[in-house]
């Protein structure tokens, strides 16, 4: 038997065409026996409910009936199965079983056999909740830090989540932007409750915000005011994963902090309660189920994770600590303690193989002699400590994966952006309608704090703006050395830009080898986009900015516009595109406000992005600390909506240029080839008009290119 394949302890095959899922599967002593030895839960699809207590060794026919404690029936496919306080004055565990429309909680009780047939369990009916809605699964807790017992909770399949209090419905709420159901579970530390929303992003929605929100009574129209009392429901906190999550576990490791790790497609996150990402691990595998446990090492994790290739893998942290070979793809994973052996890893497949198995060689019964006892020499056991300690300290310095937050970083970037644009200009394109396109120069430096190796370093700009060069690679620097490198940003696109700040990423590694990553931001000038001009009066769209303090004068906002303005009181402001509309900033002479106006909606947003942003830095000089901006009228939904379809309407045409492009490039070539075939004849031919033909898809080559581009 090979060394990395999962020991078999004890295994079972649950009925015939039977199914299973992610939530079939709980352990815990349910039947409270008193001897906190667990007990295997397993509910199928068909309805089929089966509690075991495996024992060491026995996997024949006989020995798997001596095992089974309990089969029931139910009428109703098993979605979800857990163990748990869910009776109220009661502090003995019982089981909760989630059905498509109802929810069951029943009381296990064994009774001692007086003849061989050995001990008898009963399964008694609690009480049940018949549920209006279709359930996806559930998760239960101490939800509002009440001690004692536990409350359930249960995600329908449309988006409400139902709570309920023991025997009792206490609320449900709808989850905004709701598409499709994804995991559930409750975080204890936080009183909270994640998600995977369809939107793949993972959601914290705190039970006191679920409880004071709006009454789920039916499903409303999030742009509709609200019928009833209370807040529109949204998240406290989201994090952003790309994909859709398989499954969440929040293990209960610690009182005083907790991880959120989340099983996706291709990569195996954990957070921290807060939403901040503690690591995160890209798989070259498709998992199907993990479960985290606790580590002996502190401050690491670790976790089973099962794949598609019947491997079970364990990691702490992001290293692979071992990995076992399984007979099948297990869809949920628990570990469990038994009379015989602790720590027993438990699979079951979707097609009912339950396996309790654990890993490594098979374990040695010796134990050692007792020796006599013999005094310490407490000076070489000092010594000895000293030693161990060194290795320790040197372990932890050279082998730390994760980047720790230092007091100081070991690498310093300064960004100094030119306060002129160049002369002569960098851009690639010269001019745009007459008007030349202006390039400024970025200036970095790089200094460092320590000895630093294989530096690199990459600027990242949105489109259309570009830069002459994205990628620099550092020569090795000492402490105290520094380093400037200098680029040129510029206008490289016949469109507007919408965002004028770009990033640095500075990747690096430390004489140690620990890889470390810096990044850093800088902002463009507005000038690099747009030129003076003449305000224009009459414009098809317009927004209005209110605030609380008295009218400023324009000129100073915006100095670098004041030399060519009309406009000497500062009252107005006009800003020509290069590569889009006219943009006029109006101050009003009266009131505090500020109207933005231009004949194109969506250019209106740069200008008005980089006036709010001017202000605060306007009034936080002169010390206004109350400063307030805001926008009192309806939001332009219509124009955005407008804006929209004009994009889209040109995204489609474009698609149509590109395969009428690509039908007359065949039709080139195909004209190309026969003409070649009558050239290369011997015995000359008419070439039949095929000429002119090639004359003319040659011009429509031409003519889409231009219309596509």
């Amino acid at each position: 038997m090979s060394l990395f394949k999962a020991r078999d302890w004890w295994s079972a095959t649950l009925g015939e065409g039977e199914e299973f899922d992610q939530g079939c599967l709980c352990v815990g002593d349910v039947d409270n026996s008193g001897t906190e030895h667990d007990k295997v839960v397993v509910g199928s699809y068909m309805g089929m409910l089966r509690i075991f207590s495996p024992h060491a060794n026995k996997t024949s026919e006989g020995a798997l009936v001596e095992a089974l404690l309990l089969e029931v029936q139910l009428q109703n496919a098993i979605i979800q199965v857990e163990v748990g306080k869910f009776v109220s004055c009661s502090d003995l565990l019982h089981l909760a079983v989630l059905h498509p429309r109802k929810l069951s909680v029943f009381s296990v009780s064994g009774t001692a056999g007086n003849v061989e047939h050995g001990d008898q369990y009963q399964l008694k009916l609690v009480y049940e909740h018949n549920l209006q809605r279709t359930a996806c699964n559930m998760t239960y807790g101490t939800f509002g830090g009440v001690t004692g017992h536990h409350s359930l909770c249960i995600q329908s399949m449309d988006g409400m989540l139902m709570f309920f209090e023991q025997d009792s419905y206490t609320f449900g709420r709808f989850l905004p932007g709701f598409l499709i159901p994804g995991p559930l579970v409750y975080n204890s530390r936080t009183d909270s409750f994640l998600t995977v929303s369809s939107a793949r992003q993972l959601e914290s929605y705190k039970y006191e915000t679920l409880a004071v929100a709006t009454e789920a009574e039916s499903r409303q129209d999030p742009d509709l005011p609200l019928k009833t009392g209370g807040k529109r429901l949204t998240p406290d906190w989201t994090f952003v994963l790309g994909e859709q999550a398989l499954d969440l576990c929040v293990p209960s490791l610690s009182h005083y902090s907790s991880f959120i790790f989340i099983l996706g497609e291709r990569n195996l996150y954990c957070l921290r309660d807060s939403g901040q990402i503690r690591f995160m691990k890209k798989l070259e595998f498709n998992p199907s189920s993990f479960l985290p446990y606790a580590s002996v090492t502190d401050g690491t994790t670790n976790l089973l994770l099962g794949n598609h290739t019947n491997m079970l893998l364990v990691y702490q942290d992001v290293t692979l600590k071992w990995a076992a070979q399984l007979p099948f793809v297990p869809v949920s994973i628990r570990v469990a303690n038994f009379p015989e052996i602790k720590g027993v890893v438990i699979s079951l497949s979707s097609d009912g193989h339950l396996l309790c198995s654990y890993m490594g060689t098979d374990p040695s019964f010796f134990s050692t002699p007792k020796v006599d006892a013999r005094e310490a020499d407490y000076e070489q056991v000092d010594a000895e400590m000293k030693t161990l300690q060194k290795f320790i300290r040197e372990a932890t310095r050279t082998q730390d994966i994760l980047a720790k937050t230092d007091a100081e970083e070991d690498l310093i970037v300064t960004v100094a952006v030119s306060s002129s644009m160049d002369s002569p200009s960098q851009a690639l394109i010269q001019d745009i309608d007459g008007l030349t396109v202006p390039s400024v120069t970025v200036q970095l430096k790089v200094k460092a704090r320590c000895v630093v190796q294989s530096s690199k370093m990459t600027v990242g700009i949105q489109p259309p703006l570009a830069v002459t060069q994205e990628t620099f690679v550092l020569e090795p620097m000492g402490a105290g050395s520094s380093t400037v490198v200098a680029f040129s940003a510029f206008l490289n696109g016949r469109y507007p830009a919408a965002d004028l700040t770009g990033d640095i990423t500075v990747s690096f590694s430390l004489p140690t080898g620990v890889p470390r990553v810096l990044q850093s931001k800088f902002s463009l000038p507005l000038a690099l986009v747009c030129v003076p001009t003449s305000p224009a009066k009459t414009t098809k769209f317009k927004i209005t900015v209110d605030t609380n303090q008295p009218p400023v004068n324009l000129n100073s906002i915006f100095p670098e516009f004041s030399a060519k303005s009309e406009d000497k009181d500062g009252n107005s402001l006009a800003f020509q595109f290069l590569s889009g509309a006219k943009v006029t900033v109006v101050a009003s002479k009266t009131s505090q406000r500020y109207r933005i106006q231009s004949d194109c909606f969506e250019d209106m947003w740069l200008v008005l992005k980089e006036l709010v942003q001017r202000f605060d830095k306007h009034f936080s000089k002169l010390g206004v600390k109350d400063f307030k901006k805001s926008f009192s009228g309806p939001l332009p939904m219509q124009e955005y909506f407008l804006s929209v379809d004009h994009h889209f309407q040109l995204r489609v045409s474009a698609q149509q240029y590109q395969d009428l492009l690509s039908e007359r490039a065949v039709q080139f070539r195909a004209i190309q080839r026969r003409l070649l075939t009558r050239f290369k004849d011997k015995t000359p031919a008419p070439l039949q008009n095929l000429d002119t033909l090639l004359d003319a898809t040659y011009s429509q080559v031409r003519h889409n290119s231009h219309s596509s581009a």
